[in-house]
């Protein structure tokens, strides 16, 4: 599709193969294509090379984390914008086509995302106000709106807007590396725009499909907490990161009696993993 060849489409797998069907919609108009895989073993790096063949599939032999695989891909781009979709999230070529249309329109912007709903149709809170600043309030916005956060499950970057604050950070293997990167965008005074008549389905928590699905649980509680303690680390103090560790140990000590009483091995797991990662995380620094 004409207009396309502008942007280059990155797309992190793992486990990922039942998402290549709705992501094909979209890619086999796109001329520009990277799947970076992390190490999946259900044949995702096979399956893309056969679905698109002017695909970059970049197979990663070890889980590099979702924002390293991210800049894995990124390095390899040549066209003056890139769209970060994650394989759960499904948009139209024609949307993304409007979107850059858009981010042409606002060179000063860095980054342009649009509005992600659920599979019912309801629009999802993927934009807010920094949470170190202040917390967001009021009404869903009615047109392209300036906003200090975006969801990472879809992004259009400006390439050459990031060439002073770079990246994704690889300390977060994965979460909150979007919050990351936005805050610092933010502090750089490099604009984020939300467009919400553009949307994207995100079938949310659905692009990992392993053989343990329990296993993906605890690794998601585990990395989920380490990553909260990176960034309060970060972008705080020391001080207030042990604080949220404390505070954290104890309400998911609470909560792990409860869970296991209700049986709910999913939640179990996920809060297990959380568990292990507050108790194994280490600061930044230290040894």
């Amino acid at each position: 599709m004409f207009g396309l060849e502008q942007l280059t489409v990155v797309v992190v797998t793992h486990h990922s193969a039942h998402c290549l069907a709705g992501l094909n919609a979209l890619l086999q108009h796109c001329p520009h294509v990277i799947i970076s895989d992390n190490a999946s073993n259900d044949g995702t790096p096979e399956q893309s090379r056969a679905l698109w063949p002017q695909a970059q599939v970049l197979a990663h032999p070890l889980n590099l984390g979702f924002g390293a695989a991210n800049n894995r891909a990124l390095a390899r781009v040549s066209t003056p914008f890139a769209f970060l979709l994650n394989p759960d999230c499904e948009i139209t070529a024609e949307a993304l086509l409007a979107l850059t249309h858009v981010a042409q329109a606002m060179p000063e912007a860095a980054l342009m995302a649009p509005q992600l709903v659920g599979a019912k149709g309801q629009a999802e809170v993927n934009y807010r106000w920094p949470n170190t600043l202040w917390v967001s309030r009021g009404p869903a916005v009615e047109g392209p709106a300036c906003v200090g956060f975006v969801c990472g499950a879809a992004m259009l970057f400006r390439m050459d807007r990031f060439a002073t604050v770079g990246f994704f950070d690889e300390n977060f293997f994965l979460y909150y590396e979007d919050d990351d990167l936005c805050w610092r965008l933010f502090k750089a005074r490099l604009p984020m725009v939300v467009v919400p008549s553009i949307q994207a389905l995100h079938r949310s928590r659905g692009s990992v499909k392993g053989r343990a699905p329990w296993k993906s649980e605890y690794v998601r509680g585990f990395h989920h907490a380490q990553s909260k303690l990176i960034f309060e680390q970060k972008h705080g103090t020391l001080s207030q990161a042990l604080k949220q560790r404390r505070r954290l140990l104890w309400s998911t000590g609470l909560t792990l009696p409860l869970r296991a009483l209700l049986f709910s091995p999913k939640r179990l797991c996920r809060m297990w993993g959380r568990w292990m990662g507050l108790m194994l995380w280490t600061p930044h620094g230290t040894h």
